[in-house]
């Protein structure tokens, strides 16, 4: 769906793309950062499910992601994890940008794959569909692409279509990660990731929303403290 969204979405920008005007664009993007936040708050209230309390107490799944967004926030703030992806993103565009017309194609590829395949979402949707808990996640960044890549298309070109084959790759991967972890890791474990992701989400709407320039990137490493976290209080209690 990714795929074929950003392929479509860059056809309709080298066609029409420069005929809609900025006012319907942010129009649509309040909406998908709307539907970005009701996704979000669905997937924060699974920390409530009976699976997580009986395996840690009723007392302790909101700590669980209290202590995974503050303890992950702290790494990803000392690792300057968003200011790094951010980094790369406008070296890579340097890199390839050369001011003439031979390089507008890279230009277009090497811009779109980054927005494409660095943010957050990546992340959080192709885990959510490794883990088995649906798509809607990755569905949504199918829209988002779908309409980012119209813009991108309607200034850059065909270069844009060629990242649909970077978003395969990229999140391809990140799905099969998401599947071995869903075959090794507890039901607890993966429902205390799939709530703190939804937080995570939150910050991502928020910053759709313009509310708010939350750093969302640097908050991942709470997807790797929240499991933690869990079996941690799993081994005390037993």
């Amino acid at each position: 769906m990714n795929v074929a969204a950003v392929l479509v979405g860059s056809v309709l920008g080298v066609l029409i793309g420069h005929r809609l005007q900025h006012r319907t664009r942010d129009l649509v993007t309040d909406a998908l950062g709307l539907v970005t936040l009701l996704i979000a708050i669905s997937s924060a209230l699974t920390v409530g499910d009976d699976v997580l309390s009986d395996a840690v107490g009723d007392s302790a799944p909101v700590l669980i992601v209290l202590g995974a967004m503050l303890i992950g926030g702290i790494t990803g703030s000392l690792l300057r994890i968003e200011q790094r992806l951010e980094g790369f993103g406008a070296w890579m565009q340097h890199r390839f940008s050369r001011g003439d017309s031979e390089s507008t194609f890279v230009e277009g590829f090497v811009s779109a794959s980054m927005v494409f395949c660095v943010g957050p979402l990546t992340f959080l949707g192709a885990l959510s569909d490794g883990l088995g808990r649906g798509a809607d996640q990755l569905l949504l960044k199918s829209v988002l692409d779908g309409f980012a890549s119209i813009a991108f298309a309607a200034s850059l070109g065909w270069g844009v279509a060629a990242s649909a084959v970077v978003v395969l790759v990229i999140q391809g991967l990140m799905t099969a990660v998401g599947a071995v972890l869903g075959d090794i890791l507890p039901d607890a474990h993966v429902t205390a990731l799939g709530a703190t992701g939804g937080l995570l989400l939150v910050g991502v709407a928020l910053r759709l929303l313009k509310i708010k320039q939350i750093a969302v990137a640097d908050l991942l490493p709470a997807l790797i403290v929240a499991p933690l976290l869990v079996q941690l209080l799993v081994v005390i209690r037993n």
